[in-house]
């Protein structure tokens, strides 16, 4: 099962007019999802100021609807196709690179998209800050940075306590999809993952993009790069508590992340 809904047809997603743009934006030869509306029907997906606290999302997204993460979004490619395809769910995509997210909002904005905000921001504070237990449905995590450089393997995100933020983040039965096309990190998420969550394989493409869900995942694809999918659903005979002991007890992602890798960074 995906978490992510198959494509659903929303109606102000028109063919463009007026001052939009005469086709669809292109990377890599796929298509960027959606098209660029008419300016007077953008809309505002930027997320300027985080709270001291949790968000509220009533407040953010003025509705009450089941909210997914993208850690790591990029610009904005996996975040803005899931937006559109799932118009009673509500998104948040963050990094911490100012740049892609400044792409990330423009594209957004473009496509009129208001069940959507975009947010600078590491993955890690954001869980650990801002995100109240048990308050979103989903966590995306797409090609999470390696780090080739073993001085700098400090900074992989997928660590032990990671993987219990999201478990508190997430609503009982709440699903984590993650994502890599670096063997190393594969095998680590492997080892890690089904600590907290029931977690499984995904087998093939992802049905609803089937040339890839973020720019990374085409550009790997196009090299013949494998890639490596997997999901799962939040244990709910885990305690925050036993999370978080468990964490603790495990192993730092310290993998080998194969140096031969890294070229793809410069493309993607």
């Amino acid at each position: 099962m995906i978490a992510v809904s198959l494509p659903t047809k929303q109606g102000h997603m028109s063919t463009p007019q007026n001052n939009a743009s005469p086709g669809p934006e292109m990377e890599f030869g796929v298509p960027f999802p959606g098209v660029v509306l008419p300016a007077e029907r953008w809309s505002q997906t930027a997320l300027k100021a985080l709270p001291d606290g949790y968000l509220d999302w009533l407040n953010l997204f003025g509705r009450t609807a089941p909210v997914t993460l993208d850690i790591g979004c990029g610009n904005g490619r996996s975040t803005i196709l899931a937006a559109m395809q799932e118009s009673t769910g509500d998104f948040l995509g963050v990094d911490n690179l100012p740049l892609v997210i400044r792409y990330a909002r423009k594209r957004g904005n473009q496509r009129g998209l208001t069940n959507l905000k975009f947010a600078v921001i590491g993955g890690f504070p954001l869980l650990d800050r801002h995100i109240a237990p048990g308050s979103v449905s989903t966590i995306l995590c797409y090609h999470p940075q390696p780090y080739y450089d073993p001085r700098s393997v400090y900074r992989r995100l997928l660590t032990p306590l990671f993987f219990a933020r999201v478990h508190r983040a997430l609503c009982p039965g709440g699903h984590f999809i993650v994502q890599t096309d670096n063997p190393g990190y594969w095998k680590y998420i492997l080892q890690v993952a089904p600590v907290f969550f029931d977690f499984a394989e995904h087998d093939g493409l992802w049905p609803d993009a089937p040339r890839g869900r973020t720019r990374r995942e085409i550009v790997a694809m196009q090299r013949g790069l494998p890639i490596f999918r997997g999901q799962g659903t939040a244990r709910t005979n885990l305690s925050e508590a036993d999370a978080l002991a468990l964490a603790e007890a495990l192993p730092p992602p310290r993998f080998d992340a194969s140096r031969n890798l890294q070229d793809l960074d410069r493309l993607a």
